[in-house]
């Protein structure tokens, strides 16, 4: 009997492809090839934190430093299944968060699904803020962390899946314990920018969603099926934070959070209800909507208008929590 050939079974923006064998094939180009806008006023490296898998971070810092500034992180998005910190997409991003915030910007990477599903990604960003904490605590300190970095002042932030492991960092730091761990480290505050939440039930802005949008189902649901643990369904704490499987919230020290969200975006709705759940909570948490815009509206177009009113969200956000000093 002829066997037949492998063939895509699963491909997610032209750069992952996933075969009927289990092959798994990665396109070395970025999903989003945009010129990179780099006017010389932001340096950055790369520097390793996990030598054990081979993950690096990006560090930006403004070329001109008068004064220690905050720590910004940036986990970027893609289903947890595409993404990177070298992508031009992020990299514009990030130039314009060290430059307007302005701050020390961290984007780190971390493993990807669906080689290494959930919760790799999850555990390599635990392992990163720890790296931060061996800096803070002058371990093979990085210069630029050392002499221009405050280690007090730190916001955590991410976009999409970024927007969901800025979540279980919340979770996972957001103890009497978890601030202990950290020291000297302090975390002032999260910015979940349009998480990537799932469930089995959908919501209105889910049912709704065009197929010709950025994000649109077919593409969510791919991601969720190859990034969550074999067998799991959209439930799973990986994905829905309130799911019946998954850890109440109500103990949770959460520092203070912004939830940015799209009103085009298919992910609103869960994220709003996600957000006005730990507020009946007491959580201080807070909503941003952003008319007319969609999925990643500001790394798809970080030099928009939205996108600047995106940064001087941000940046009030960072002088309210207490991070940027005087």
């Amino acid at each position: 009997m002829p066997t037949s050939l492998p063939h895509i079974v699963e491909e997610c923006r032209g750069v992952l492809f996933v075969y009927s064998d289990s092959t798994v094939v990665r396109s070395e180009n970025p999903s989003f090839p945009v010129p990179v806008h780099d006017d010389g006023s932001v340096e950055w490296k790369d520097v390793q934190f996990d030598p054990i898998n081979n993950l690096s971070l990006r560090l930006y810092k403004p070329r001109h430093v008068t004064s220690k500034l905050p720590i910004f992180f940036y986990f970027h998005g893609g289903g947890f299944c595409i993404g990177s910190r070298t992508w031009p997409n992020c990299q514009n991003y990030c130039f314009r968060l060290a430059s307007e915030l302005p701050a020390i910007v961290i984007a780190p990477d971390y493993r990807l699904a669906p080689e290494h599903r959930l919760p790799g990604a999850i555990d390599d960003s635990i392992a990163c803020l720890l790296w931060l904490q061996k800096q803070a605590a002058g371990f093979n300190s990085d210069p630029w962390l050392l002499d221009y970095a405050d280690f007090k002042r730190v916001v955590v932030s991410g976009d999409s899946a970024g927007g969901t492991i800025a979540h279980h960092l919340a979770v996972r730091f957001g103890s009497t314990s978890g601030r202990t761990e950290l020291e000297p480290v302090q975390i002032k505050g999260y910015v979940q920018l349009m998480p990537f939440f799932g469930g089995v039930e959908r919501t209105r802005s889910e049912a709704q969603c065009p197929k010709e949008a950025f994000l649109n189902l077919e593409l969510n649901d791919r991601y969720w099926r190859l990034s969550l643990p074999i067998g799991a369904d959209f439930d799973h704490p990986f994905a829905n934070p309130f799911g019946p499987d998954s850890p109440p919230l109500e103990p949770v020290e959460l520092a203070p959070t912004l939830v940015v969200v799209g009103e085009r975006d298919l992910l609103t709705d869960r994220s709003v209800d996600y957000a006005n759940r730990l507020k009946q909570m007491g959580k201080p948490v807070e909503v941003a909507e952003f008319k007319g815009q969609q999925h990643g509206f500001f790394t798809i177009n970080p030099w928009s208008e939205s996108s600047a009113e995106l940064m001087r969200m941000l940046r009030r956000f960072v002088e309210e929590v207490g991070v940027r000093s005087s």
